[in-house]
């Protein structure tokens, strides 16, 4: 399963349900499933483990209005994540990695 690592708070604010939108300074062709996992740093727990699955349906240039779904300030130099449909799972540790990664997904436990 395709997976991408962020930090902390960010991963669980989308967990919660609170962050809808992702930003990176970067964009990807890929669309479809994504694992959510919380990095090593900063150590807000659960650091390093998988949280939960989410959508990735688009990606375009960030939005002023886009703040309070992104849980972060404004940047026209920033890609606007759009995800949807998040199922939380038990969390499984994962050794995260920069940009979209692959892990294995009998990791993974609903």
């Amino acid at each position: 399963m395709k997976a991408i690592s962020l930090k902390q708070p960010y991963a669980n604010l989308i967990r919660d349900g609170i962050k809808t939108i992702e930003t990176r300074k970067w964009k990807t062709n890929y669309r479809g499933d994504l694992l959510i996992c919380s990095s090593q740093n900063p150590k807000i727990e659960p650091a390093g483990f998988a949280l939960c699955i989410v959508n990735l349906y688009d990606i375009r240039r960030m939005k002023k209005s886009d703040e309070k779904a992104a849980c972060f300030k404004y940047s026209p130099k920033l890609y606007a994540w759009l995800i949807r449909n998040l199922r939380v799972i038990k969390p499984f540790p994962v050794k995260g990695q920069l940009n979209i990664y692959e892990v294995d997904n009998h990791s993974k436990s609903a």
